[in-house]
């Protein structure tokens, strides 16, 4: 794969580097809050469903969309979001983008219906789409000299590795002592705060090209193949896997999004320049996200329903019980992003961030109705968050490093992407998974008192053990494409020394 300083891609003419901004404490708080927002509201739902679907009135088979709708149009838009942040701007985008997110939250906690609840996650997920590419893109243009973007993107890292289970906590104490509709409705607050902070402290940057275009085409393509492979895995649990609606589905996704591939090498301005992807560790990166994701995201799910239909904890005691797992993902990834991967390089950190992270989900494959919280939960939890922390903690730095400024909204656009896909297609095909399991032992087991409560905790014991091959498969495939050198940490047309930390 060719490093994306000697391709031969043509490139869009890049800004001029930004000066130094003389407050990047400032600028750092402002740009984590932004992605402790988006990545939180991907997980806050979640131990809320249960009061959600109680109080609306919406099937077990459609609880995976109050999650999935979000993350889905999330992560089918991305990569036209950065390309329309390098359009109009960084700052504007960010702040535009932050004004339509909170407004979606208004619709989603107002919401009278289970439709109106979902199409509000969904606008949360566009806005959220626009938001993100600004937020890492403006990290990755501010933060260049390898020590200091060491440092803060340890920082950033941490907040994106824990906001899903910060989300948890937040959303188990809204829905216990408030409503469930204040697991949205807080994002007003903290909206305004990032509208009024963004507009002091961030330095507003011009868009990356004179006369840009919008890649029609690559969008359509790209939105509708991301859309058709996680509506294949929905219907599987409906249909069944063998199932026309579902085949069509996943093949209409596979060829949509080859397409996709196709027509990038044909325009000249492209929703996703492959130079971007060409480079081994940052190809790898991308990856690492979208098989994390589809990890951390279905393991949340099951363990938030377990915890509460098994173990009868409270929608606040199921937040709490998270918490164990967010300690050790913040402090793994802030040793991991700003210590660790100066010093040893990628390769290492992330093979071993996946396989612990598979020994901690073994664990969970040994719950049972009887299992408690200290010796079944506890101690998978606390092994797989420091398995999430090594992961995600460089992972944000791996994705831009040495990115030309000109691709940085492209590349911004395709980690996040990668996240919130991997978080779709994992939460839909370990759901249905796990559906079919519980249906699948209910018909072959007598009707026994605990029957359900067995059959659920077998269909999550299924869901489990895919997820731990998953995570094999991550540490495999990624140590494979990610070199062992050491991120550089400057952009391959940017020299501007970054503010001291």
């Amino acid at each position: 794969m060719s490093d994306p300083i000697t391709s031969t891609d043509p490139a869009p003419q890049a800004p001029l580097a930004p000066s130094a901004p003389s407050r990047p404490w400032w600028i750092l708080t402002v740009l984590s809050l932004t992605q402790l927002l988006l990545v939180l509201d991907s997980t806050v739902m979640n131990v809320a469903l249960p009061t959600v679907q109680a109080d609306l009135g919406f099937s077990s088979a459609d609880r995976q969309w109050v999650v999935t709708a979000y993350a889905l149009v999330f992560g089918g838009t991305l990569l036209a979001g950065g390309r329309l942040s390098d359009m109009l701007g960084r700052k504007r985008m960010l702040l535009l983008a932050t004004a339509g997110f909170t407004l979606a939250s208004v619709l989603g906690g107002l919401a009278g219906g289970f439709g109106t609840l979902v199409t509000a996650r969904a606008l949360q997920g566009l806005f959220g789409a626009l938001l993100a590419p600004a937020t890492l893109s403006l990290m990755a243009t501010t933060f260049t000299e390898a020590k200091v973007r060491g440092k803060a993107f340890g920082v950033f890292g941490a907040v994106s590795s824990s906001g899903s289970a910060i989300g948890l906590l937040l959303g188990g104490a809204l829905t216990q002592y408030l409503d469930w509709r204040w697991c949205l409705l807080v994002n007003v607050i903290v909206g305004l705060v990032v509208l009024a902070a963004a507009a002091a402290v961030v330095p507003a940057q011009e868009p990356v090209s004179p006369r840009p275009r919008m890649d029609l085409p690559g969008t359509i393509t790209s939105v509708l193949g991301v859309l058709a492979l996680v509506y294949g895995c929905s219907t599987a649990e409906r249909d069944g896997w063998n199932s026309a609606v579902t085949l069509g589905s996943l093949a209409a996704g596979v060829l949509l999004l080859a397409l996709f591939v196709f027509l990038q090498t044909r325009v000249s301005q492209p929703l996703l320049p492959l130079r971007v992807v060409r480079d081994r560790t940052r190809a790898g990166a991308f990856l690492m996200v979208a098989i994390a994701g589809v990890g951390m995201f279905g393991m949340f799910l099951f363990l938030a329903y377990h915890l509460q239909q098994e173990l009868g904890f409270t929608a606040l005691k199921t937040g709490a019980a998270f918490l164990p797992m967010v300690i050790a993902m913040v402090v793994l990834a802030i040793v991991a992003g700003g210590v660790l991967l100066p010093r040893t390089g990628p390769r290492t950190l992330v093979v071993g961030g996946f396989l612990l992270t598979a020994a901690g989900t073994v664990l969970f494959t040994r719950l049972d109705v009887h299992s408690t919280y200290t010796a079944g939960i506890l101690p998978g939890m606390v092994i797989t968050g420091a398995g999430f922390g090594l992961i995600f903690g460089p992972a944000m730095n791996l994705a831009t490093d040495r990115v030309d400024p000109a691709d940085a909204g492209a590349a911004s656009a395709l980690v996040n992407a990668g996240q919130q896909i991997g978080a779709a297609i994992g939460t839909a095909l370990l759901n249905t998974i796990a559906v079919s399991a519980t249906t699948r032992y209910l018909t072959t087991h007598p009707h026994t008192p605990d029957a359900a409560a067995q059959a659920s905790v077998h269909g999550n014991t299924v869901a489990f053990w895919v997820t731990v091959a998953v995570l094999i498969l991550g540490a495999l495939s990624c140590g494979l494409l990610i070199r062992s050198g050491r991120p550089t940490g400057t952009p391959a047309a940017e020299t501007t020394t970054a503010p001291a930390l």
